[in-house]
């Protein structure tokens, strides 16, 4: 992958809401969990399309120093519909696109994707083509995602999104792999992350994002990120 740098580089994709990345496997470098943030994934790597699902829990991805990665990173709730999958079958897995889709076809994707000359932009066609072929994502998918990101309880967000509890633990387990309460612990952990990496101290940053004190931040991280919030912090 010529067109890659060492480590990892993304961009606004034109398909609305994703992240189109890049990640090259650094020698020396110390490697960094890749978080639960309420999304999905798909990849290309050594010559194959692959689809990463939501996570629960830290994942330490695999491959040797100069191993490079492709990815178009979707909105939350926004990959099932493209894949055809309700978000939950794929948990905390990563699975080859070919067993979601026909795998001929797949295998002819992924020949286009290697050989193209802009593979991130090959990748990102796959996607853009497929949103093109399907109904848009629901809107109320990013009024749950937009009222739990910004603290709302649970039942608050039921109501602003016009939902039943239950029907909303429901949408949300096809459309984000878990519930409500997960996500919205996922979404607050990515936004403590981003205020502690702006220099803030981790008092005020545990206040600021909804947690009860920066004890309960500190447990969250280990438990999500699996590793102390120091040592994630000094890493990144």
């Amino acid at each position: 992958m010529a067109e890659v740098v060492l480590g990892y580089w993304e961009r606004p994709s034109r398909l609305p809401g994703a992240v189109v990345w890049t990640n090259t496997n650094v020698s020396g470098a110390a490697a960094l969990p890749v978080l639960p943030d309420g999304c999905m994934d798909l990849l290309w790597s050594n010559g194959k399309l692959l689809v990463a699902g939501p996570d629960t829990r830290a994942y330490m991805a695999d491959g040797a120093p100069g191993t490079g990665w492709i990815g178009i990173r979707f909105a939350p709730g926004s990959a099932p519909a493209l894949l055809g999958v309700p978000a939950h079958e794929l948990r905390d897995k990563r699975v080859e696109l070919a067993d979601l889709w026909p795998a001929a076809a797949v295998r002819r994707l992924a020949e286009q994707v290697g050989a193209a000359a802009d593979q991130t932009g090959a990748l990102e066609a796959i996607a853009l083509r497929r949103a093109y072929d399907i109904e848009p994502p629901d809107p109320v998918l990013r009024r749950i995602v937009g009222a739990l990101d910004a603290g709302w309880s649970v039942a608050a967000t039921a109501e602003a999104a016009g939902l039943g509890a239950r029907v909303l633990h429901r949408r949300s387990l096809a459309a984000f792999g878990y519930g409500p309460k997960t996500l919205a612990r996922i979404l607050r952990l990515q936004r403590a992350l981003a205020v502690a990496r702006s220099g803030v101290p981790l008092a005020d940053t545990a206040f600021r994002t909804g947690f009860a004190d920066q004890a309960h931040l500190a447990r969250d991280v280990r438990e999500l990120a699996g590793m102390p919030l120091s040592e994630l912090l000094a890493r990144s």
